[in-house]
């Protein structure tokens, strides 16, 4: 009698065991679109009447249910008697054999009896389901734990399954009703499930990868990092924010949906080593479903080309590690999107005041095609020169496990406040107010203003200081593969970035053709540079209007006091030229009181952070952001900054707008801001979570908890439209 029990179950085991083969390779098919088991097979429980469990599922179109795979549990202090299931549509089934399915809808009921004083009703029930349709999956068994209140005089509320954050099914009952079969097995296997991938971005500086496909997360506090063989040597992870949620076996825990980027330092002394061996240990779930046993993988990392080059997985048994994937796009592509991302520079709104500057010189060289060549060689020298040191410095900071996003020069206080000073001294200039010569040295705002190679040098300089606020089209995934990228090729993408700003004056300077189509000179040249001073005052009132909103009202009262005083410094350097050593002393006076309010500019503090944002929309922060996304809320994020002028371009076209506020209410999409204008860690670990390099970032999150969808730097309607219209429905 044992021995045919045995056989029996045996038999059950190895029907089971081919149906889960058949579904895995489904399962590594596209599951875009998807349900989750909850949605798919909606369970209601009503207690209204004494003694009875009635039970409904509602069963989304395409989907069925097994009759012969719902199991009834009774809790503590519950005894159940025979379930009363409806007959189910019956055919035959390629590894079951005759089966009875169920679809659209079901109702059952469950005869209980209490024991005395229980006063809940506490009932497991479990069950299997298939999506009928490409791609056909069949789904792993699913349980829901009821905890239900009981019929006091009068008929209760129907009470709904618990959610699947609390309810979804333990590793230990999975197990147990799959035999001995592996949890991992009920899915994807965990080689395509937790994708781990890893680099030396240097020598003393690692970052994982992990990439789970959607329904999928990975725990935080479940992992592990060591070091295999590499005595002295140990590891210091920075893990960015991640998703609160309740977990039904371990609690509150921080867990990571989609990929999650994980930068490691390594610390001691690495004494020569070219390899290293790094052991990683950790666990994770499929979302309504399984959770999958510890997993350990070893990947061999060569700290000299910054590439993973082998790795192992074990799940129990042990697996093929993924292969890594270094960089999302190539060198060549990240080059060309940087030439044309520094070419479609030139037109951006704050780059113009500067290249006025530039255009005045080329219109004065007309006559003389070896000036209009100096003038672009200078000219591109700045600008290549300026963004080498940019580059070198982002390295330098990320060797020491810093980062730097493009414009995050513009955080710092100071530095807004002497680029205001800059600005409107070169202004001054343009209008005549002051002519600066050799007396200023070559330092400060005279460079842009005088003539020759010292001038065009420094306007190129210039230049990229006041382009950094703006990102044009195709620079995004270039910066975002100069910030990953070894020294040398990111240092390339940067001088191809300042050869597209360079390139139409390049132009203009060694094409004849192009420079006889320009204006010739003449006594007009004079007007047109007073014009184009005003371009500069505008730059330096947005520039107050930043400092303003980083570090408020004492800051700017102390840089209009410093603007006011570099004026008198101007205008008596102009009016001390035919004057003594008195009047010059009194310009170097003048000069370092305008150093004053500049010194206690930097000591303002910073303003205590506001805890909503304007327009209506709400503040970002990850906890805010998990809240919404488990509640089924559509959420678009905007990380923005008030010196990002593309941002502000945005804005005025299409998210202050009244169409886009519409749109809002008609989705259901509530509006998520993060103020990137002063540091801000919390954005910092958004914008790198999405290998963003800068501000503007736009990431839209669909209702039904799936990734986040990343729209591009420059926004139209219709794309937020569609955007917006598509997470909703989902």
């Amino acid at each position: 009698m044992r021995s045919l029990f045995a056989g029996s179950r045996a038999a059950r085991l190895l029907a089971w065991l081919s149906l889960l083969s058949c579904a895995l390779p489904v399962f590594a098919q596209n599951t875009d679109g998807l349900l989750p088991v909850t949605s798919a097979y909606r369970l209601s429980a009503d207690t209204a009447t004494a003694g009875v469990l009635k039970l409904h599922w509602t069963i989304a179109p395409d989907y069925y249910l097994y009759r012969g795979r719902m199991k009834f549990t009774a809790g503590e202090g519950v005894t159940l008697g025979t379930a009363q299931l409806p007959d189910g549509k019956k055919h035959h089934d390629p590894y079951l054999g005759d089966v009875e399915t169920y679809h659209h809808a079901i109702d059952a009921s469950v005869p209980y009896t209490l024991a005395a004083g229980a006063t809940r009703l506490k009932v497991s029930v479990q069950y299997q389901g298939c999506h009928e349709v490409d791609p056909k999956i069949c789904y792993p068994p699913y349980t829901a734990q009821l905890d239900l209140p009981l019929p006091a005089g009068a008929a209760a509320a129907p009470a709904a399954a618990a959610p699947p954050a609390q309810t979804g099914a333990s590793l230990g009952s999975a197990l147990k009703a799959l035999g001995s079969q592996p949890a991992g097995a009920a899915a994807l296997p965990p080689g395509q499930a937790f994708r781990l991938e890893a680099l030396a971005s240097s020598p003393h500086q690692l970052l994982l990868r992990w990439t789970m496909p959607a329904g999928y997360y990975l725990y935080r506090d479940r992992t592990t990092l060591k070091l295999v063989d590499a005595a002295g040597l140990s590891l210091k992870p920075a893990w960015p924010a991640g998703t609160l949620h309740h977990d039904a076996h371990y609690g509150d825990v921080t867990v990571y949906f989609d990929q999650v980027d994980l930068p490691v330092a390594v610390e001691g002394d690495l004494a020569g080593r070219h390899r290293l061996l790094l052991q990683a240990s950790f666990q994770g779930c499929q979302q309504d479903g399984l959770c999958y046993p510890l997993m350990t993988r070893t990947i061999s990392i060569d700290l000299g080309s910054g590439t993973a080059t082998s790795g192992t997985a074990t799940a129990r048994r042990s697996s093929p590690g993924s292969a890594p994937r270094v960089l999302p796009i190539s060198l060549i592509a990240a080059l060309l999107l940087a030439l044309g991302g520094g070419l479609v520079l030139n037109l951006m709104p704050c780059v113009l005041p500067v290249l006025s500057i530039k255009a005045v010189s080329v219109l004065e060289s007309g006559e003389s095609h070896a000036r209009a060549r100096r003038h672009a060689l200078f000219y591109t020298a700045g600008v290549l020169g300026s963004f080498a040191m940019l580059g070198m410095g982002i390295l330098a900071l990320r060797a020491a496990d810093h980062a730097l996003g493009w414009g995050t020069q513009l955080q710092q206080p100071l530095l807004v406040g002497v680029l205001a000073l800059v600005m409107l001294a070169v202004g001054l200039s343009m209008s005549g107010v002051a002519q600066f010569g050799a007396g200023l040295g070559n330092a400060g705002a005279g460079l842009a203003a005088r003539s020759g190679p010292a001038g065009d040098f420094f306007t190129g300089v210039l230049a990229v200081v006041v382009a950094s606020p703006c990102t044009a089209p195709f620079m995004g995934s270039a910066l975002a593969y100069a910030f990953a990228a070894p020294m040398l090729s990111a240092l390339l993408v940067f001088l191809a970035l300042g050869l597209g700003l360079a390139l139409p004056f390049l132009l203009i300077g060694f094409v004849p053709v192009l420079a006889r189509l320009l204006p010739h000179p003449g006594r007009w040249m004079e007007t047109l540079k007073q014009v184009l001073a005003f371009p500069m005052y505008l730059t330096a009132a947005w520039l107050v209007w930043v400092l303003a909103n980083q570090r408020g009202a004492d800051a700017v009262g102390l840089v209009l006091v410093a603007m006011v005083l570099l004026a008198m410094t101007l205008w008596w350097f102009e009016r001390s030229r035919s004057h003594g050593p008195v009047s010059r002393a009194l310009v170097a006076l003048l000069a370092l009181a305008t150093l004053v309010p500049m010194y206690l500019l930097a000591q303002v503090p910073r303003p205590s952070a506001a805890a909503a944002t304007r327009d209506g929309a709400v503040a970002y922060s990850p906890q805010k952001l998990a809240a919404l996304r488990a509640a089924g809320t559509p959420v678009f994020v905007d990380m923005t900054a008030d010196w990002c002028v593309t941002c502000k371009a945005n804005e005025h076209t299409v998210l202050d707008t009244q169409a886009f506020r519409d749109l809002l209410q008609r989705t259901g999409t509530v509006y998520m801001k993060g103020d990137w204008t002063d540091v801000n860690p919390t954005v910092g670990a958004f914008l790198q979570q999405y290998h963003s390099p800068g501000v503007p970032l736009y990431v839209v999150f669909p209702g039904n908890g799936g990734p986040g969808r990343q729209l591009s730097t420059v926004l139209t309607y219709s794309r937020v439209r569609q955007a917006l219209t598509e997470a909703a429905r989902r």
